[in-house]
């Protein structure tokens, strides 16, 4: 039961229902990508292939790091580490904002990320639309059989699964948007996908985000209507 203080937007099935949501937002919308249409430009340096790319990492991930960290959650509570390196296990980040903050201070090579995205991009071969949609399909079978408390390693900290969800879905939603935004056409991202608690959960943690930043009065008078406002605000 949620407790009297928690946000709804940040309780277990919600969190998880929104990144179903995201998820299949993505995957309807790439299908509509048209083999015109991989190479035009989609965000800064990025075609919508390398979009489609780096957005797909937000799937990727939780397939990368599952196995592992079911494995290491089963160990630690078993009170014996097959590995030494695996004592080093606890809640490192306490939410989705901590790992931004932590990824924003060491993994914020822009030119890194970039080519991340044009070889994940790369990666998904002849049929991105059809490894998109196959890579969906696992991972979202792998999050229904995860336990919220599955300890999950990245590459800036460790965590609970079910906070490093919402960090998913926050790729997934923004760069999902991002991806209409480039496609020729109208039509919202996930063509008629509901978006209703990804863009929830996405508003929640760019609004905390953007209060544990320099900007947080900037950002509140943007977000609530005021003009005149320096460019390149951003609570990332």
């Amino acid at each position: 039961m949620r407790s009297i203080d928690e946000p709804a937007v940040r309780t277990s099935e919600t969190r998880r229902e929104a990144f179903g949501q995201a998820t299949a937002a993505f995957t309807a919308l790439v299908t509509r990508v048209g083999p015109e249409d991989w190479q035009l430009p989609a965000l800064g340096q990025w075609t919508v292939r390398d979009l489609v790319g780096h957005t797909s990492r937000a799937l990727s991930t939780i397939e990368a790091y599952l196995p592992t960290a079911v494995q290491a959650t089963q160990e630690v509570q078993a009170g014996k580490p097959a590995d030494p390196a695996l004592d080093a296990y606890a809640y490192e980040l306490a939410g989705p904002a901590d790992y931004y903050l932590a990824a924003r201070a060491g993994l914020g090579d822009p030119a890194a990320v970039a080519e991340r995205g044009r070889a994940a991009g790369r990666a998904l071969g002849a049929d991105p639309a059809g490894a998109v949609g196959a890579l969906a399909t696992r991972v979202l079978a792998l999050v229904a059989a995860t336990a919220d408390s599955t300890l999950v390693r990245s590459p800036v900290g460790t965590m609970a699964f079910v906070d490093y969800l919402p960090t998913r879905t926050f790729e997934l939603t923004v760069h999902g948007l991002d991806l209409a935004r480039a496609l020729p056409g109208d039509g919202g991202p996930g063509a008629g996908a509901p978006l209703g608690s990804a863009l929830a959960a996405g508003l929640d943690l760019a609004a905390e985000l953007a209060a544990r930043g320099p900007d947080a009065a900037d950002l509140l008078l943007l977000l609530t209507g005021r003009g005149s406002l320096r460019s390149g605000l951003s609570a990332l």
